[in-house]
């Protein structure tokens, strides 16, 4: 027994030591899976802007006006509950050649080990809402306030989703209405090739969005960017890579 208990310690002590315990889950580790987009970095001068929480039509309405204008197309990640109260503005999205994504149905926060139906009903029922009215699976889904799990990322695999979250160094913090400056500064100072832009729609009694996006989307043109979905992004780094093998 006692020579069993050794050859055991060994046998652990090798593994862990050889590099064979378990990898730490990071961003490393799901971002090399696919499992996961923080952002898609490429040699073109590419970036997608992402916008959380909607619909929300006093200012969503004005973010499709400013994108229009300025012949930019975006990511919306939606809430199902809100596609059921303003349809109107979800098939504008469509309409204009915008992107939808699922971003549950009551803007749950996953922090901690959930009920796996309650995790796949509150994506269900967002999916059954968008489908419902455009006809179109979402293909992206975002967790709320970025918080997932091995569990989250597997369900959602399931579902046919790709997990998509934002760059780091572009959330904006909108949300908090931390002034049109902030927000402004946030995206042109640390704009790159690929990003994933994290703002919202969904900001009421609050238009400093709407207004950052005034300075914002003029100066991304400007500099020769070319604002996109963020599947837009991911198919342009595919063809990128196909482009490198040839």
């Amino acid at each position: 027994m006692v020579a069993m208990k050794r050859c055991l310690f060994v046998t652990l002590c090798f593994f862990v030591f050889c590099g064979f315990e378990h990898p730490k889950k990071d961003r490393y580790f799901y971002e090399k899976r696919g499992e996961i987009v923080w952002e898609v970095p490429l040699e073109e001068k590419k970036i997608a802007l992402t916008f959380d929480d909607g619909p929300y039509p006093e200012t969503t309405n004005q973010i499709l006006d400013l994108l229009k204008q300025y012949h930019a197309k975006a990511t919306f990640f939606v809430i199902g509950n809100r596609v059921n109260r303003f349809p109107e503005t979800i098939k504008r999205e469509v309409e204009e050649g915008h992107e939808l994504a699922n971003h549950t149905f009551n803007h749950v926060y996953f922090k901690a080990k959930m009920d796996p139906l309650t995790i796949q009903n509150e994506i269900l029922k967002t999916e059954q809402s968008i489908v419902q009215l455009t006809g179109k699976k979402p293909a992206l889904f975002r967790p709320p306030g970025g918080f997932y799990s091995e569990q989250l990322l597997q369900i959602a695999k399931k579902m046919g989703y790709t997990t998509v979250l934002w760059s780091w160094h572009q959330d904006t913090n909108d949300w908090r209405s931390p002034g049109v400056n902030r927000i402004v500064k946030k995206v042109l100072n640390n704009a790159r090739n690929g990003d994933i832009v994290l703002l919202h729609d969904y900001t009421p009694g609050s238009t400093q969005t709407v207004r950052a996006l005034k300075i914002i989307l003029p100066e991304l043109e400007r500099r020769g960017f070319q604002i996109v979905t963020v599947s837009e992004l991911i198919n342009f780094k595919t063809q990128e890579i196909i482009r490198t093998h040839k």
